[in-house]
């Protein structure tokens, strides 16, 4: 009897990733829905970036398939130079203050300035989701 087991899932939990770069999307993993569609095209507008990298994390989270609560974003953009992480942080706020009032539930944000992306050019990994109010929420419309 495996009683009291835990499982993790070692699959990746991107529902769609994109690759941003001035040029346009240089990389696509999956399907980009509503809510992505618009956190990207905000973004763009409002800061300009030289890279936009934008994940969708919703699957590795206690929520329905194809939900677009979850996000971790790395914004590089020269807006940021001379700003603290904080002030940073504000100018993406801003920007999706729709989206975080109302579909999206955890952003995850990595502004940099470009000098800053140079000297380490990844998009951090969130942790493992710890199950919330722990609701099996496969079924749920």
């Amino acid at each position: 009897m495996l009683s009291g087991l835990r499982v993790r899932l070692l699959a990746p939990r991107a529902v769609s990733v994109c690759v941003y770069q001035s040029s346009g999307c240089i990389k696509r993993v999956g399907m980009e829905g509503p809510v992505e569609a618009a956190i990207r095209t905000k973004l763009e507008q409002a800061l300009s970036p030289e890279v936009l990298e934008l994940r969708n994390e919703s699957s590795g989270h206690a929520v329905p398939p194809g939900s677009e609560t979850h996000f971790r974003v790395a914004v590089v953009s020269s807006r940021f130079e001379g700003l603290s992480p904080l002030q940073r942080h504000r100018l993406v706020h801003a920007a999706l203050a729709e989206e975080l009032a109302g579909p999206v539930h955890a952003l995850a944000i990595q502004a940099r300035t470009p000098a800053q992306w140079r000297e380490n050019p990844k998009l951090d990994v969130s942790p493992a989701c710890r199950g919330g109010n722990k609701k099996d929420l496969r079924g749920v419309s």
